[in-house]
């Protein structure tokens, strides 16, 4: 009981939660910034929609093995019928339409412009609370991936949900750099930081208190948010879970053991237990996760084909919604694209390849996207080796 007094009574670590400016140039020395929430309207126009079928039209394809299917990455052979499928078939119109269903807005933090939603409940029960909820996306999603569930968060009762289950209002905004937030301009911009910009944000729109769900980067950019300022944060939701920031170390305790596991503080029990999973599960990880690497030490170098190809980057997201869904659609031609998402209109598309559009239809652009991953992971490696 003593021990448990002791430790329950040791002062919970937070993050720092500093300040920062990533617009263009330096930050003005006088001035106040534009705290203004300004109405935001998705719009595309027939010039974009032109440029992305020419350049649909006139891409190149390389052969495709024989017997493959996606064991080499995306099938070149089915990515001609989600082209064809993206020319001809693909309304983006209605695409348009269906992304301006929520109210979004912009602001300005930091030196950028923020991008967000705001769903408010347009029925409360009486004596009902609303309570405050950021949701934040990851890659390769965006603010969409949240657009079927918002209706049973804040209308409950409409959904055949209890009655006496919480009502929301939800705020999605888009990390800087995807959807519609403006990208920064100075280098550094990491998790951390966005955890700052989001706080500014939700203290902008009147809220002291407020619950966080994250997924992907989200889950990091929220945990980051828990742990700046807790007593802002009444709840907070995962579904992924970042491991401590210990990775080098970690890494090289684990490539030690296997040979000296005396050395870095592991058992037997620890050897017998560990390795077997490793040696049996290597190849897998270090097969799926070629694209972190590359995002996370040259970004602009995979940037410059992604932004200047939408075929490109068809491939290059869409691959990820067949490995990461079931890794045994490795086996089919398709990926396991149809039997999973039942049409292309479906998940794939309407989340992923609207990006390659320039400014309107779902933007930004895709190099500041993957660029993400670099400043996270390089702001995690300077601190590893500043310890």
């Amino acid at each position: 009981m003593l021990v448990y007094w002791m430790r329950s009574r040791q002062k919970i670590k937070t993050i720092e939660i500093g300040d920062g400016w990533w617009g263009s140039g330096e930050r003005p020395l006088k001035g106040k910034e534009d705290e203004s929430i300004r109405p935001f309207k998705i719009e595309t126009s027939d010039k974009e929609i032109e440029d992305l079928h020419q350049r649909l039209e006139q891409a190149h394809y390389a052969p495709h093995l024989e017997g493959a299917a996606f064991h080499y990455g995306f099938n070149s052979s089915y990515l001609q019928k989600v082209v064809a499928y993206w020319r001809n078939q693909f309304d983006w119109r209605k695409q348009v339409e269906v992304l301006n269903k929520y109210a979004h807005f912009q602001t300005t933090i930091e030196g950028i412009d923020i991008h967000f939603i705001h769903v408010k409940p347009s029925y409360v029960p009486h004596g009902r609370a609303v309570q405050p909820l950021l949701m934040v996306h990851g890659w390769p999603g965006s603010f969409y991936e949240f657009y079927k569930i918002i209706p049973l968060l804040t209308e409950p009762a409409r959904h055949s949900l209890n009655e006496g289950d919480v009502v929301f209002e939800v705020i999605c905004p888009s990390i800087p750099g995807y959807g519609f937030s403006e990208a920064p301009h100075q280098k550094g911009f990491d998790a951390i930081a966005t955890a700052r910009v989001f706080h500014k944000l939700m203290n902008r729109l009147g809220f002291k208190e407020y619950y966080l769900q994250g997924g992907d980067w989200g889950s990091r950019i929220t945990t980051n948010m828990a742990q700046m300022l807790p007593q802002s944060v009444k709840g907070l939701h995962l579904n992924l879970v970042f491991i401590s920031r210990q990775g080098l170390r970690r890494m090289i305790s684990v490539m030690l053991g296997a040979y000296v596991p005396w050395l870095v503080g592991l058992t037997r029990e620890d050897v017998q237990r560990m390795y077997p999973f490793i040696q049996k599960n290597i190849y897998e990880l270090l097969r799926e996760s070629g694209y972190l690497h590359i995002q996370a030490t040259k970004p602009d170098t995979a940037g410059c084909g992604l932004n200047d190809s939408p075929v490109g980057l068809a491939a290059y997201i869409l691959e990820k919604f067949s490995t990461w869904t079931d890794k045994s659609f490795l086996h089919k031609d398709d990926g396991g694209l149809e039997s999973r998402y039942l049409a292309l209109t479906h998940c794939a598309l309407r989340v992923s390849l609207p990006p390659s559009l320039s400014h309107s239809a779902l933007d930004t652009r895709p190099e500041e996207r993957v660029k993400f991953y670099f400043q996270v992971i390089h702001s995690d490696l300077e601190q590893e080796f500043d310890r």
